[in-house]
């Protein structure tokens, strides 16, 4: 839809935060020293962030966005204020079991393929596929923005569908990496920001963008370089596209 919405310049911005900290909805974030609007659906285009800029970078423009999600925002302001009352009175803040940051080991595993490839050689069995995934979790609205795994890793972002299109995805791709995988379109968020963290705080080495051929997946690639733009590294980077039957269909 067409609707009123921020915009930052950003070559104005001199990072001062007075906006930030004047947005009600909390939409607007500083990174890497500028002020960002975090996602369309935050801002409800009113502009309560105009007066608190000293520097004129923001003006109100109609365009292209999401509609503004109150509830989202309501959500997102309250689990902000749950973590920072935690945090002042010096209270543990939950972490589900399942998202706690692990590396993974598969050295049995390939000693076990290793003699499986040896009997299938002698007739007396089958290679069997291993796991290439190194961390646990994977999901990017999940994972850490600092974890052990990061240092000196190369990283894969993947669109999760591709694990299913392309057959042999775990040696082709998870190998030797960190893994990190999500969905632009049933996530619904702007996964740039924390990608940013992710590379800006970390030892990353190289990455790699895996999505699929349908327009959705953009999202997930425009979010990646954006990272990459705003971490302020000069990292070597790859985009390969999958089709939905399964080929490669480009690799840049």
């Amino acid at each position: 839809m067409i609707r009123k919405i921020v915009h930052i310049d950003e070559e104005k911005c001199n990072g001062c935060g007075a906006c930030a900290n004047a947005c009600h909805e909390d939409a607007i974030a500083m990174i890497d020293g500028k002020a960002r609007l975090i996602k369309d659906d935050y801002c409800d285009g009113l502009g309560d962030c105009l007066p608190a800029c000293p520097m004129d970078a923001i003006k109100i423009i109609e365009r292209e966005a999401n509609e503004y999600d109150e509830a989202a925002v309501k959500a997102r302001m309250t689990a902000k204020k749950m973590a920072e009352n935690a945090k002042k009175n010096g209270a543990p803040i939950h972490v589900c079991p399942g998202s706690m940051a692990r590396s993974l080991q598969h050295a049995q595993t390939e000693n076990a393929i290793e003699k499986d490839c040896s009997n299938a050689a002698a007739g007396n069995g089958s290679k069997k596929p291993v796991s290439r995934l190194n961390q646990w979790p994977v999901q990017i609205k999940l994972v850490p923005t600092s974890a052990p795994y990061f240092d000196g890793a190369n990283l894969l972002v993947a669109a999760d569908c591709t694990a299913y299109a392309y057959a042999n995805f775990h040696e082709d791709f998870i190998k030797n990496h960190i893994t990190l995988v999500g969905c632009p379109k049933l996530d619904d968020i702007d996964y740039s920001e924390k990608l940013t963290e992710i590379i800006k705080n970390n030892d990353i080495k190289s990455v790699k963008i895996v999505r699929m051929e349908v327009p959705c997946c953009g999202g997930l690639q425009n979010a990646v370089v954006n990272a990459l733009k705003n971490s302020g590294k000069m990292i070597p980077w790859q985009v390969v596209t999958i089709s939905c039957d399964g080929k490669i269909l480009e690799s840049l």
